[in-house]
C-alpha cells in the first residue's frame, strides 16, 4: 500500500541536440551502432558485474530479511550495523513483492547473459534462483483471504492478497480497505515474468485470476455517454490513483500477446452506453480484450492524471466529496451493484514511479500496435522525468540525486525500469539510465556493508550507526536495478 511523498526536482539544459544522446548518429534508435558508452567489450563487462551485484544484494537481502522460522516472513526493516530488525515488524504484501521483483530481475539477466555466451553465473545460480521463486510465490500464500464483493458490475467470492500478513495460508484479512488494486497489479506483473522465465502454467493462472479481479474494479459507469473509467485504489475507495492504473498497462499488453493467434476467451462485463445502466456481459477473444483494456487503462491516465502544469508526468491521484465515506450501492433492475461516485480534486505530487509505469506502458504498446502516439508521449516523458526527478550536483558534484524520502527508493527503481523499456525506441533514455548506474556504483564502492547498500546512495550511512534500518524492499529494489541494467547493456 503506498503512500504519498515528496518527490524534486528541476533540470535543465537537456534538449538541444548533442546532449540527449538521441542526437547521435550510432544511437540504435536511430538506426544503427552500439549503445552509448562506446566500448562494447567494456559493457560486456559491466553487465557481468551489474548482474553480480544484483545477486550479491539479493542473496543478502534474503539472509537478513527472512525468517524461515515463521513460514518464510519477510521482515520489513533490518539494520547491518547490529544485526537487528525494528520491532520485528514484518512487511506488507507489496513489500514482499519486491524479493519476487529482485529474483525475476535476476534470472531474466542470467537468461540473457547465457544467451550472449556467458554461461557461468547462469551454471552457478539459475536453479537456485528459480527454487527460491517457487518458495516465495508459495509462502505468499499466507497474505491471500476471500471474501465477497459487489463491484459496478457484479458480486462475487475472490481470494486476493491483502495488504497485511496472516497467521497461516489463506488467513489474511482482505475485505473493505485491507486489500487494494495496485498491490495485486505489481504481483500480477511478477507472476507473468514468472510464467516467462519458467514456463510454469501456475503462474499465468495466478496473473489471470489477478488480472481478472483487478479489471472487475475498472469503472464501467456511464457519464454524458461516455465511461467514467480508471481503476480506484482498492475496493474500499473511491479515489482514483496513478498507482492503481499505470502498472497494470504493460502486463495487460504481455496477457495479449500470450494468447495472440489463440481461440481463448474473455468474459467482457459492461454497461450499456445507450441506456447507461444495462449490466451486460460477452465472450471475445482473449488477445482483444487485454490490449483493448490496456489502451483503455493507458487512455485513462494520459487524460485524468497527467500533471496541469504542461510537463508529461503523472500525480499521485483524483479525490472527490465521496472520499473518506463508505462505499455507496444502488440497484439496477433488481441487482445491486457499487455506485458511482464523481471526482472533481486533483492531487499531485508527481511520483517517479508514476511515471515509469507509463513510460513500461507506452513502450509496451508501441511495441505491439505501432501507433506513434504512444512513441511521442514516450519521448516527452523521457525527458520530461528526467527534469521533474533528477537534480544534477545537489549532493555530490557529477551526480545526478532522485528523492529518497519515504518510498523513494523502490519508486525510483520503476522509473528505471521504464527508461530501459524506452531505450529500444527513444535513446534519449540512456542518459538517466547511466545517473542510476554512477549512484549505484558509487555506493557500491563507497559504502557497501554486509552486502547492503544505504538508502542514500551518494551520501552513505547515518553515522548514527542504531539508525540505520533499511527497508528491505529498498535492497531488493538496488539489486533489481543492477539487473534490470545488466539486461539493458546485454541487449
Amino acid at each position: 500500500m503506498k503512500r504519498v511523498f515528496g518527490c524534486l526536482l528541476i533540470l535543465t539544459g537537456l534538449v538541444a541536440c548533442g546532449v540527449l544522446p538521441s542526437c547521435k548518429k550510432d544511437n540504435p534508435a536511430n538506426g544503427g551502432g552500439d549503445t552509448p558508452g562506446g566500448d562494447k567489450q567494456e559493457e560486456v563487462a559491466t553487465a557481468a558485474r551489474n548482474l553480480e551485484r544484483a545477486i550479491t544484494l539479493t542473496d543478502a537481502a534474503m539472509k537478513n530479511y527472512f525468517n524461515e522460522a515463521d513460514g518464510f516472513a519477510m521482515y520489513r526493516y533490518y539494520n547491518p550495523y547490529n544485526g537487528t530488525h525494528q520491532n520485528n515488524e514484518y512487511g506488507s504484501v507489496w513489500m514482499y513483492t519486491s524479493a519476487i521483483e529482485a529474483v525475476n530481475a535476476v534470472l531474466k539477466g542470467l537468461d540473457i547473459d547465457k544467451a550472449k555466451g556467458n554461461a557461468t553465473l547462469y551454471t552457478a545460480h539459475h536453479d537456485r534462483y528459480v527454487q527460491l521463486l517457487d518458495k516465495l510465490v508459495d509462502r505468499l500464500d499466507y497474505y491471500s483471504g476471500t471474501f465477497s464483493l459487489t463491484s459496478f458490475t457484479q458480486t462475487r467470492n475472490w481470494t486476493v492478497y491483502g495488504v497485511n500478513r496472516g497467521k497461516s495460508k489463506g488467513s489474511a484479512s482482505v475485505g473493505g480497505r485491507d486489500n487494494v488494486y495496485d498491490d495485486q497489479q505489481w504481483l500480477v506483473r511478477e507472476l507473468i515474468e514468472a510464467y516467462h522465465l519458467t514456463g510454469k502454467a501456475e503462474y499465468l493462472r495466478k496473473a489471470e485470476y489477478l488480472t481478472e479481479y483487478v479489471l472487475d474494479g475498472w469503472d464501467c459507469t456511464v457519464k454524458g455517454g461516455k465511461e467514467r473509467g480508471g481503476i480506484p485504489w482498492g475496493p474500499g475507495y473511491y479515489s482514483k490513483h496513478s498507482c492503481s492504473n499505470g502498472p497494470m498497462v504493460s502486463p495487460l499488453v504481455w496477457l495479449s500477446e500470450a494468447y495472440q493467434g489463440k481461440g481463448d476467451q474473455a468474459t467482457w462485463r459492461y454497461i450499456d452506453l445507450s441506456d447507461g445502466h444495462t449490466r451486460k456481459a460477452e465472450q471475445m477473444p482473449k488477445s482483444d480484450y487485454y490490449l483493448m483494456f490496456a489502451r483503455k487503462v493507458y487512455a485513462f491516465q494520459k487524460d485524468n492524471l497527467m500533471m496541469k502544469d504542461g510537463s508529461h508526468v503523472y500525480a499521485d491521484n483524483l479525490n472527490g466529496p465521496s472520499i473518506g465515506g463508505d462505499i455507496q450501492y444502488e440497484t439496477v433492475d433488481g441487482e445491486r451493484y457499487r455506485r458511482p461516485a464523481d471526482l472533481n480534486d486533483f492531487n499531485g505530487p508527481a511520483i517517479s514511479y508514476n511515471s515509469g509505469t507509463m513510460l513500461s506502458g507506452a513502450a509496451d504498446l508501441y511495441r505491439v500496435t505501432g501507433d506513434n502516439t504512444y512513441l511521442e508521449d514516450l519521448q516527452a516523458l523521457d525527458v520530461d522525468s528526467f527534469r521533474a526527478f533528477a537534480k544534477l550536483g545537489q549532493q555530490k558534484a557529477g551526480y545526478y540525486s532522485y528523492a529518497i524520502d519515504g518510498f523513494n527508493n523502490w519508486f525510483n527503481g520503476v522509473l528505471l525500469r521504464g527508461y530501459v523499456d524506452a531505450f529500444p525506441f527513444d535513446g534519449a533514455a540512456s542518459a538517466p539510465i547511466d545517473s542510476f548506474q554512477k549512484n549505484l556504483d558509487y555506493a557500491w564502492d563507497n559504502y557497501l556493508n554486509e552486502n547492503m547498500l544505504p538508502p542514500s546512495l551518494l551520501v552513505g550511512w547515518n553515522t548514527d550507526r542504531s539508525r540505520n534500518n533499511v527497508e528491505g524492499m529498498f535492497v531488493f529494489a538496488f539489486a533489481a536495478e543492477y539487473a534490470v541494467m545488466s539486461r539493458y547493456l546485454n541487449k
